[in-house]
């Protein structure tokens, strides 16, 4: 797993594309960047465009400034070729070496677990580019959208949030979810699947108890579909309340002024309460 991790690390966006530089993959294949660059000038017609291509200098001074490990690529006259999936997977066959091979299947199991973790998160990247499109100009990797979404991971005790912020309200209550260690209560007249998804990114082990209307479109067979995989959940039906709470491990309350399905969709505000545990024996008592 470790050497996975290390492999994912050394991949790149450069063009639009997933590519492995050739000093890094020299050093995983345990030769010398010259020799592994020769290997391919040899057999040119193994290596078209799409499997491998030479950096320019606008790309190689943006590495440079982006990439501590690059810094030596600086002053050099010579710059770097970056393969693609199918380059690395060519590189095997013309080095001929069993660590090559080897290597090789690494690297292609890297490239997939990657695409696995791109592919179900493509809305929420897609969604960061719009909000962050000018730093990510120039800043490619995956650490970068790390980065980007660890800044959402606030715990505000109120706030607003007007028509469009659907991304911003749901990443401040996924923050919100994630707090709870042991089980969190949901208050909630209007859910749908959308806000079982929220759940999923619950803590391991932290019980979810949803109040809502009778006349709810989640079914039983949801529940117990979520609760193969996310245990555990109970859905509880109300006609007695009209505003919308989130209690967290019995000891946070927030008053919520849109369903969870509707963050972001019209303005809203949310609000920590203060006595939470009055509050909530209070609401527990009502239900």
């Amino acid at each position: 797993m470790n050497d996975l991790i290390n492999i994912e690390n050394k991949i790149l966006v450069i063009r639009g594309q997933h590519v492995m530089l050739d000093r890094d993959l020299a050093g995983l294949y345990g030769v010398e960047t010259k020799r592994l660059n020769e290997q391919v000038k040899r057999n040119l017609e193994r290596f078209p465009e799409h499997f491998c291509f030479p950096l320019d200098e606008k790309e190689k001074k943006e590495l440079v400034a982006n990439c501590d490990r690059f810094r030596t690529l600086k002053h050099s006259s010579f710059n770097p070729y970056a393969f693609t999936e199918q380059g690395v997977a060519m590189l095997s066959a013309v080095l001929r070496s069993e660590t090559a091979v080897k290597v090789s299947i690494d690297i292609m199991n890297a490239f997939v677990a990657m695409r696995r973790f791109l592919f179900p998160n493509a809305q929420v990247f897609q969604r960061l580019d719009r909000i962050e499109a000018k730093q990510l100009e120039t800043e490619h990797n995956i650490e970068t959208i790390f980065t980007l979404m660890d800044k959402y991971k606030i715990e505000d005790k109120q706030g607003i949030f007007v028509q469009g912020q659907i991304f911003d309200a749901y990443a401040v209550f996924q923050g919100l979810i994630q707090k709870a260690q042991k089980e969190i209560i949901l208050i909630d007249n209007y859910i749908d699947l959308s806000v079982l998804e929220r759940f999923s990114k619950k803590n391991q082990g932290v019980k979810v108890t949803i109040y809502t209307a009778p006349n709810t479109p989640i079914s039983r067979l949801d529940e117990t579909k979520f609760n193969t995989q996310y245990p555990t959940l109970a859905i509880k039906y109300t006609s007695t309340m009209h505003d919308r709470f989130l209690i967290l491990d019995n000891a946070e309350i927030y008053h919520i002024g849109a369903s969870l399905k509707d963050l972001g969709k019209k303005c809203f505000g949310f609000t920590k309460l203060e006595e939470a545990a009055i509050i909530i024996k209070a609401i527990m008592q009502n239900i």
